[in-house]
This record gives structure tokens, sequence and C-alpha cells, in this order.
């Protein structure tokens, strides 16, 4: 990749701005509703888990890219609201799920209306800083077409919070 221009740094710190004043309203809005941001964003991850992943704790904390003790905590206290509760998954007894009660669909609901006008009048310039920046890297990307690896010869890909990659053993004779 090039080097980082001075409209790089303008477009990155665009749209670090614009994400931080979205995740602001997040925040006061949640609070308003009288739940703490974090279970905002529990509820928002169990009702949005994408098509064919169960909420299971550690679903959710992957997706809040939170500690799975942390995630457990956030569940204890949404269950002691009334706005989630624990299921056993009937095809393997071991495995809790985190369900929604409907309390919490109503708040959640509340709050993604809400995040959903804001965004519909506050949305645009996030496109455009992203747009600046995503811009700059399709153009790299497509310079460099070929010359890339493949994501197999890269190796798989770790979420940023799972910590250490594992090593491989090597058989020595």
């Amino acid at each position: 990749m090039t080097r980082v221009t001075a409209a790089d740094y303008r477009a990155l710190a665009a749209f670090r701005y614009e994400l931080r004043r979205f995740l602001a309203f997040s925040e006061r809005a949640a609070r308003s509703a009288d739940i703490e941001p974090q279970q905002h964003q529990l509820l928002l991850a169990v009702r949005g888990l994408p098509e064919g992943r169960e909420p299971t704790i550690g679903a959710v904390a992957e997706r809040l890219c939170l500690e799975h003790h942390t995630t457990v905590a956030l569940v204890d206290k949404l269950e002691a609201r009334g706005f989630v509760r624990r299921e056993r998954a009937t095809d393997d007894r071991r495995k809790v799920l985190v369900v929604i009660e409907p309390a919490g669909a109503s708040t959640l609901d509340a709050l993604s209306r809400l995040h959903k006008a804001h965004l519909a009048s506050v949305g645009e310039p996030m496109l455009s800083a992203l747009r600046a920046i995503l811009g700059d890297l399709v153009s790299a990307g497509a310079r460099a077409g070929a010359s890339r690896p493949s994501p197999r010869a890269r190796g798989p890909r770790r979420h940023p919070g799972a910590g250490p990659a594992p090593t491989r053993s090597v058989a020595r004779r």
C-alpha cells in the first residue's frame, strides 16, 4: 500500500468522528430507555445474529467482542429484569441459548426504531467518510490485483481478541 496522505488522515478522522457520534447517540438512547448500552448491544446481538447462528453465550460474546464471563454477567442482569431467559437447546442439552422475552423485545424494537431514524438523518456524513477511505483501498486493491496472496495462503482469519494463534507441533524423528 502507498503512503498515508493528509487526505487519508482526514478521511480516517472523519469516519472515526462519525462513528463516535453515532455511538454516543446510541449510549444516550439506551440510557434514556432505562437500559445500559452494553445490555442494549446484547439484545441487538441476540436478535441480529447471522442466520443459522444460535444465540449461545459464546456466539453473543464473540459478536460483542467481550469475554465469556462478561457476557454471562450481562445476561444475568437482563434476566433479572425479565428481558431475556436462558433455555436449554433441544438438540444438545449442554448448550444454553439466550432468548429475548417480550419486555426485552419491546425495548429493543423501540431503540432500533430510534437508531434507524437517527441514521436516516445523519448517516450521509458517515457514508461519505467511509467512501473516502474505501475509495482509496478499493483503488489500491485493484492495482495490486493478483499479486495478493489467496486467503488460504495467508492462513485463517482470527478474531482480534482471540489471543495468540495456536502453534503447530512438528514431529521430530
